[in-house]
């Protein structure tokens, strides 16, 4: 008998790449150029995920969907800027290039659920060499912005996977609240911008505490799904 394909998919932001340092950076800019201060860094970590629509609107809650619209250009603008200075350094978490492999070499299908735009996610391929890894790659360019389901379940619908064979992993509630909007497992990380905490009480099923034996503790997870599923029917 054939064994379901399996899909891990993967945030991008927090939880494959440390990149805050670079977002914060372009939003105080894009803050700076606006007159509207200083972002708080805590708040603006937490907005990482978000669309960046939604995200600008909930670090200045005061600002309407026009003006919004505005401060996100700019800090497209701000991080494209950045994105090609010479000491630029978007870095992969320790152990997530091996993980990555790993899993490939176990069988499993790769894919992205990132509020990034198609364009950043490119990039990033480029800068460490990930073209290939991916056979799904969800951005915030082509769906609506988390927690809604769009991304997970249209990367389930490219790569033929069924919800009980598909796992998403990242690093914020948003994450975790999309996969359980499209009815899918998910694991937190515990180096990411909301805290693993937050991400058990979101309906995490456990919290990744690096990235060594990835594979395994998707296999785990998964069988243990899949006993309790068989045990409710």
């Amino acid at each position: 008998m054939t064994e379901p394909l399996r899909l891990a998919i993967f945030d991008v932001d927090g939880t494959l790449i440390d990149s805050q340092h670079v977002i914060v950076s372009a939003m105080t800019e894009a803050w700076r150029i606006h007159n509207l201060g200083i972002p708080d860094v805590g708040a603006v970590r937490r907005i990482i995920g978000l669309s960046l629509g939604e995200a600008v609107g909930t670090l200045a809650p005061h600002l309407s969907e026009d003006e919004c619209r505005i401060v996100a250009k700019t800090y497209k603008d701000a991080f494209t800027v950045l994105a090609q200075q010479p000491d630029h350094e978007e870095p992969l978490f320790p152990g997530a290039r091996e993980a990555l492999q790993s899993l490939l070499d176990a069988g499993w299908l790769l894919g992205l659920a990132t509020g990034k735009s198609r364009r950043g996610v490119w990039r990033m391929f480029d800068e460490h060499g990930l073209d290939g890894h991916f056979v799904t790659v969800q951005t915030a360019d082509d769906n609506p912005g988390k927690p809604h389901p769009a991304m997970v379940v249209r990367a389930m619908a490219e790569t033929g996977v069924e919800a009980c064979d598909t796992i998403m992993v990242g690093d914020t509630t948003y994450d975790i609240q999309m996969a359980r909007n499209a009815s899918v497992t998910s694991l937190g990380v515990a180096w990411g911008n909301h805290r693993p905490d937050e991400l058990i009480r979101c309906g995490a099923w456990g919290i990744l505490d690096n990235y060594e034996d990835l594979a395994e503790r998707l296999d785990s997870v998964l069988s243990c799904t899949s006993q309790l599923t068989a045990q409710a029917v």
